[in-house]
């Protein structure tokens, strides 16, 4: 996102909930005291201006999502995982605040998944020192493709921050002082802005590592030539769709 886009609070929130771990044990906790926990951690504190937005509501479901995957279920494995739509009915549900649109979630819950693509993402374009090689990292699940290190902008964040922010968190590289405003890429797809900067020089023999957590499975160099281009003239093993637009 460009900083005067729609902006999201979905990192602000992850990083609220991150360095906590559970307040009580999910061991043998109920289904019920499951929900009005993550209600209580995650909804019903916000502030007025975030209750006031069905947009910035379901970011932090979507936080909360990712809590009870992370957290409560590695606590208790009995609990099913869980898409996040159907996480999102059952906590829109159980918590008073949210009640208002629960009977209408199929309608939020589409709205917000049409607003999330349209939030602005920021990266780089991690280059060696020959520029033949680029940093890849891949998805967690299984059907990932391997992607450019980017996420979604915060709220009045320069794009250059919000890359450095990314990369660290997606790579365990820092950037800082390395990122050249005017070497980057724009191009909108599917109507969301991304941005990426081309940063040379990047050392290979780093000890790269992802600081999320159940998000990046892999980070690889690959080289250049290699990968498909975006007439895909060239065939290449693995999945880049989510490159194939920039490496022209």
């Amino acid at each position: 996102m460009s900083s005067s886009s729609p902006s999201s609070p979905e990192r602000t929130a992850a990083q609220s909930a991150e360095p906590q771990e559970p307040s009580f044990s999910y061991k043998h906790a109920t289904h019920d005291e499951v929900l009005e926990d993550l209600s209580s951690r995650f909804i019903l504190n916000l502030p007025d201006e975030e209750l006031s937005s069905l947009e910035r509501i379901c970011f932090q479901v979507e936080q909360a999502h990712w809590f009870y995957e992370d957290f409560v279920r590695e606590q208790n494995p009995n609990f099913p995982s869980l898409p996040l739509k159907k996480f999102s009915a059952m906590l829109f549900h159980a918590c008073p605040l949210l009640h208002q649109w629960s009977h209408d979630h199929e309608q939020a819950f589409n709205t917000f998944m049409q607003y999330k693509t349209r939030v602005p993402v920021c990266g780089a374009i991690m280059l060696n020192d020959t520029w033949e090689k680029c940093l890849l990292v891949k998805g967690w699940k299984s059907s990932s493709g391997w992607g450019f290190p980017k996420g979604k902008i915060n709220e009045d964040e320069p794009p250059p921050t919000c890359a450095i922010r990314e990369v660290l968190e997606e790579t365990g590289y820092n950037l800082a002082g390395k990122i050249n405003p005017d070497d980057v890429i724009e191009m909108s797809i599917r109507e969301q802005k991304i941005s990426l900067f081309i940063v040379p020089g990047v050392p290979e023999d780093f000890p790269f590592k992802t600081k999320t957590r159940k998000e990046i499975s892999k980070i690889e160099w690959f080289k250049l030539t290699d990968l498909p281009t975006w007439k895909r003239s060239k065939a290449s093993a693995g999945k880049f769709y989510l490159i194939s637009p920039f490496i022209r």
